[in-house]
């Protein structure tokens, strides 16, 4: 029983670091904004680390797109708990994303000593490669995502109106939308058998979880409320 444990806790010491080090890694070799990294961490744990099927991940980034937030640190946290627990999904978080939130202190530092870079050129340069950046990994989740004419359509109408109405309406309204049209005209031909992620968090802390999120959301907006008023006088 004590080996038993001993190797328990080992495995689960090894599991955390590994996922603290797999995301450190990408935090600081990966580019782009939220849509970049979904492509890129489809290619590194789907394709290349093998922790989850095709099918895992896209239910992992459709759930992560109808919340409210960042997409992407959802996604890393979420893979992170999958891995070993809510300790590797803090690690995933903070591995992921302590890099680029030293490198934005730095900069701001920086900004505030040489003055305006709007109009530096290097900078110009790195939006074009951003550019680059998150249209790779677009195609390259398309190709995945939408492998059939139905789905195509259902993501290219999403697209539509979501330009047509550039704003938080427009965006649930192609979320909502599609998830209807996909209930609706896409189950039958989805019947395949799946794994279902095994989520290491018991249900009570998944209700707790929820209900002090929904006690504590309001206040925020309220205090948020405040300091724009504080703000404008």
């Amino acid at each position: 029983m004590t080996a038993d444990i001993e190797a328990a806790r080992y495995k689960g010491r090894h599991a955390f670091l590994e996922v603290l080090w797999v995301f450190l890694r990408l935090g600081l070799t990966t580019f782009g904004g939220p849509i970049a990294h979904l492509g890129y961490f489809r290619s590194e744990f789907v394709e290349r680390r093998k922790w989850l099927d095709e099918a895992g991940y896209s239910d992992i980034v459709a759930l992560c797109q109808f919340l409210p937030g960042p997409a992407s640190s959802q996604v890393g946290i979420i893979i992170g708990t999958l891995r070993a627990g809510l300790a590797g999904g803090f690690a995933a978080w903070v591995g992921f994303t302590m890099p680029s939130a030293l490198a934005l202190i730095g900069f701001a530092y920086g900004i505030g000593r040489l003055g305006d870079l709007s109009h530096v050129a290097w900078l110009h340069g790195l939006k074009i490669v951003a550019v680059a950046v998150v249209a790779q990994a677009m195609w390259g989740m398309a190709r995945n995502l939408c492998p059939d004419r139905e789905r195509a359509t259902i993501a290219v109408a999403a697209t539509l109106l979501t330009l047509a109405v550039p704003s938080t309406s427009g965006q649930i309204g192609a979320i909502v939308a599609g998830g209807v049209i996909g209930w609706l005209f896409l189950s039958d031909g989805n019947k395949a058998a799946t794994t279902p992620l095994a989520i290491p968090i018991s249900r009570v802390m998944a209700i707790t979880s929820l209900t002090l999120l929904a006690f504590r959301a309001p206040r925020t907006r309220q205090r948020d409320g405040r300091s724009c008023g504080r703000a404008h006088q």
